[in-house]
């Protein structure tokens, strides 16, 4: 299995918050030896590798993870905590994934 992360600069030059904030989540539990390669979407730069990647698999949110089997299938996740849970095999909290699936989505809410 391959993992990619693809972070985010934006059109300005800075960093994405959110994907500083998966990059110190990923850092901070170890978790970060377990990502193969790191690339950068560069809104600045349609051809950075990171926005050739999120067009070729049609993802329009940063940070988001590509997760190669060995039998070719990719799979995406754009939810750091689905991500960990899912791939990873770690616990995480239920709440933190649907806050961050309700953030990542404005136009959603609970019932």
């Amino acid at each position: 299995m391959k993992i990619t992360l693809v972070k985010k600069i934006l059109a300005d030059g800075s960093p994405c918050k959110k994907c500083g904030d998966v990059l110190g989540r990923l850092e901070d539990s170890g978790q970060m030896s377990r990502i193969d390669e790191v690339l950068v979407a560069d809104e600045r730069d349609p051809n950075s590798p990171g926005m050739l990647v999120a067009a070729k698999y049609s993802v329009d949110r940063a940070p988001f993870f590509l997760v190669e089997k060995e039998d070719g299938v990719v799979d995406i996740y754009t939810v750091y905590f689905k991500f960990v849970k899912d791939v990873l095999e770690q616990k995480t909290e239920e709440k933190d994934e649907l806050k961050e699936i309700l953030d990542q989505n404005p136009d959603l809410d609970f019932l």
